[in-house]
């Protein structure tokens, strides 16, 4: 690395955090997740602003390989995170709800989305037709978890009946999504696909083997352990557990990807099977220490995707091309998420609160779609088309949400959850959300 790639590596990277953070505070101000704006600052770096003059100055071509190791690493971490937040005690009582709102969204909005794919073969060609199809059927049907909880928390609504409900759902669509799209990735896989066939015993060695030596070490208390270091805080994190835990991520990352999947895979379920008794604090405090690196990366990887995203180039063609996308993302996560909650005994006002919860895309989706941009199954137009899909799918969340779901019922649903707690269980259809307690609700 020359001493001009170097210089120019520290510039892009400056210029990318100012303008990601700057436009995703204006975002929040907005009421929106801060990654509608942070995305929006990698697309004004691309080629629709200036005809890319920007980017071909402070981020030229020799250092956007570089730019883009530093974004992959802010992914794997993101990724930890996603699989490290996801509590299996939501199911609790929820399961029957929450397994009927999850397919209900996947299967209707898969199935749509491979008939959309169909129609946009014609003037998207790439490579593998079925692996096309199957690809965009596998992206509309995601829900981005992390930014869903994100929308929750801000709302205050996360320890509500249907707060509880839609994290519950979530999460078991998040990890059927995942399944589906590895399914798709080893579909399409290269000449080396036979190593696919190592990612099971992969994954019951990861659960039945690391996990509990995880438990093992994790668990273990930390006063006199000699791997406390500068590291350590009042959380009781030591240095020997945040180097564990960051090696294991790297390490799965780089199996899941030699496997011929992607690292994405491997980082999330690194984080899927760390313990969830005894860790409760050392979580607390990886959490926060990765959520300050991700910060910092997670921005590079936003510009680089935004590096591809040329809306300049979106004619009346592409226009309705986006109509027919929006459609089908918005028509099938609705339409699956109201008709397996009605089916599951959801009443209707939580049905629709449902179906617009679970139409957020946010980050995953993006994630997906710069997966499908970089193993050929997406060319650059559709690319675009299907990013400003995401963007705008995940900030029609928040104000529809106001609306479905108000204030005032906001408050009388926390009220009946406290009495419960107070009084004790009653005969509901959700059980009390893991985490919550009566000061909680009631503040």
């Amino acid at each position: 690395m020359t001493t001009h790639q170097t210089a120019m590596i520290m510039v892009g990277s400056a210029l990318i955090l100012v303008l990601a953070h700057a436009l995703g505070r204006l975002a929040r101000r907005c009421g929106q997740p801060a990654v509608v704006g942070e995305f929006l600052a990698g697309i004004l770096l691309g080629p629709t602003l200036f005809h890319g003059a920007l980017s071909e100055t402070l981020l030229p071509l020799d250092v956007r390989p570089m730019l883009t190791t530093l974004g992959n690493l802010g992914v794997a971490l993101f990724m930890f995170l996603v699989g490290l937040e996801l509590d299996y005690r939501m199911l609790r009582g929820n399961g029957r709800a929450a397994a009927g709102v999850a397919v209900g969204s996947i299967v209707c909005a898969f199935g749509l989305g491979v008939l959309l794919a169909l129609y946009l073969w014609n003037d998207h060609a790439v490579g593998h037709r079925p692996g096309f199809l199957l690809f965009i059927g596998a992206a509309m049907s995601i829900t981005a978890f992390p930014v869903l909880a994100r929308i929750l928390t801000d709302r205050g609504i996360q320890h509500t009946r249907v707060g509880a409900l839609a994290m519950a759902s979530a999460a078991v669509g998040d990890v059927i999504a995942w399944l589906l799209l590895a399914a798709v990735l080893t579909f399409t896989g290269s000449q080396n696909s036979w190593r696919v066939l190592l990612v099971v015993p992969y994954a019951l060695a990861m659960v039945g083997v690391v996990r509990p030596l995880l438990g093992r070490l994790l668990a273990a208390p930390v006063r006199g352990r000699e791997d406390l270091g500068r590291g350590a805080g009042e959380e009781g994190i030591g240095a020997g557990s945040l180097g564990v835990l960051t090696a294991l991520l790297l390490v799965s990352g780089a199996l899941t990807e030699w496997f011929g999947l992607h690292f994405i895979f491997g980082a999330f379920l690194a984080g899927a099977i760390v313990p969830r008794h005894g860790t409760e604090r050392l979580r607390v405090a990886i959490k926060g220490r990765f959520e300050t690196i991700t910060w910092m990366l997670l921005p590079t990887y936003f510009a680089v995707a935004g590096l591809k995203v040329d809306l300049t180039a979106v004619g009346g063609d592409g226009l309705g091309e986006l109509g027919l996308i929006l459609l089908v993302a918005v028509g099938g996560k609705f339409g699956g998420a109201y008709l397996g909650a009605r089916v599951a005994g959801q009443a209707e006002r939580s049905a629709v609160t449902l179906s617009i919860l679970m139409n957020t895309r946010g980050l995953t989706e993006l994630i997906i779609l710069g997966v499908g941009l970089q193993l050929g199954l997406l060319d650059t137009d559709l690319y675009s088309l299907m990013v400003v899909m995401a963007l705008v799918t995940t900030a029609m969340t928040a104000p529809l949400l106001r609306r479905s779901y108000p204030s005032r019922m906001i408050d009388a649903d926390l009220r009946e959850r406290a009495e419960e707690w107070t009084e004790g269980p009653k005969h509901t259809q959700l059980a009390e959300p893991v985490g919550a307690k009566p000061s909680e609700a009631k503040r």
